[in-house]
């Protein structure tokens, strides 16, 4: 058996650590993401042009840049698609980064940031803002979801925690199910006892970007700067803590600072979108297998990728919404739903096989 001297396997280490890509490989990445950023581009202009109503580019033009209030098709444009189109973006972000980060930090890649209990948290919160508050807007929600989605992250990490080996992958996933579950039944029980609770949370528990204001995606992107930085810089990591944990405990990496620091990004961001759009399921969960396709296991690159195509697929999702039964509208929730359930059972479906 060949014997591997300390500086080969320090080398090993470093590469794996911090991936070197093929010559060429970090411009060619770079260029992919730029291109993703201008599909980006083009996907909120489709959003803010195509409706009940289309607009053309030049009327979409001139509602920003030459604002016409006694012109009706501008109005539109910048009091209902514009901050509609900015929700989409942000909670798009948001999903992605912490669907990646979710990912990274379980090392499952079926997990996705409600793993964490957060989009059952931050149900409960809403019903509870919504039955004993009287709480009805939107604007009101925010608050509510983004506290559930915080405090029961932060019972799972704790519950988790308990143990020698403190909140190991595996932990967390069982805490998460098993607050979620009694967190739903909670809600569930709610909802029976309080009618008009149940019919104002419906709308928001389907996952909409319709309805939004301005002022709700105002308020929602001092969170998401947030979060942006406690990510920044969960790629190197990330990258570190998928060699497991006795050799990244063995390159002098925290773990437990790194899963706190993980987690709470997960939190700001997931509650983030949560609030502003609901529970919007499996953009944080396929997204950022299809960043990892394009850049390999490296976390540097994935969590940027997974921050550019997700808002990309939630754009493109509440298009098709808007477009498949006009005059009415398919909420995003459900359009990702459809789109998101076979790329779940493929992902599964390609796990077992692979453990076969």
């Amino acid at each position: 058996m060949p014997v591997v001297d300390g500086d080969a396997r320090a080398a090993q280490v470093r590469h794996r650590t911090h991936p070197q890509p093929a010559a060429g490989r970090p411009p060619a990445l770079l260029t992919g993401l730029v291109v993703a950023v201008v599909v980006l581009a083009f996907a909120a202009m489709a959003s803010v042009s195509v409706g009940a109503k289309p607009i053309g580019a030049g009327d979409v033009l001139g509602a920003l840049f030459a604002f016409d209030p006694a012109d009706g098709d501008h109005l539109v444009v910048r009091t209902l698609r514009v901050p509609r189109t900015v929700v989409g973006l942000v909670a798009g972000m948001a999903l992605g980064l912490a669907g990646a980060i979710m990912q990274g930090l379980t090392r499952n890649p079926l997990a996705d940031p409600g793993l964490l209990g957060v989009n059952a948290g931050a149900a409960l919160f809403v019903v509870i803002g919504i039955s004993l508050f009287g709480v009805v807007t939107l604007t009101g929600y925010v608050w509510f979801a983004f506290a559930g989605a915080a405090v029961t992250a932060v019972v799972v990490y704790g519950i988790a925690a308990f143990g020698r080996e403190g909140a190991t992958p595996v932990k967390l996933a069982l805490a998460g199910a098993a607050v979620s579950a009694a967190l739903a039944s909670v809600t569930t029980a709610l909802l029976l006892t309080d009618t008009d609770a149940f019919d104002h949370f419906r709308l928001w528990q389907v996952g909409s970007l319709a309805g939004r204001g301005g002022d709700l995606a105002g308020q929602a992107v001092p969170f998401m700067l947030v979060g942006l930085v406690l990510a920044a810089p969960c790629g190197r990591l990330l990258n570190t803590l998928s060699l497991g944990d006795d050799l990244a405990r063995g390159l002098g990496q925290d773990l437990v600072l790194t899963r706190a620091l993980g987690a709470a990004s997960v939190v700001v961001l997931c509650g983030t979108a949560t609030a502003l759009a609901g529970p919007v399921a499996f953009v944080g969960l396929a997204v950022p297998h299809v960043a990892r396709m394009i850049t390999g296991p490296d976390y540097r690159w994935i969590l940027p990728y997974a921050m550019v195509l997700a808002p990309i697929l939630l754009l493109a999702a509440d298009v098709v919404g808007r477009v498949v039964a006009r005059p009415a509208e398919v909420q995003v929730g459900v359009v990702t739903a459809v789109i998101g359930a076979p790329v779940f059972i493929a992902l599964v479906r390609r796990r077992a096989l692979a453990e076969l």
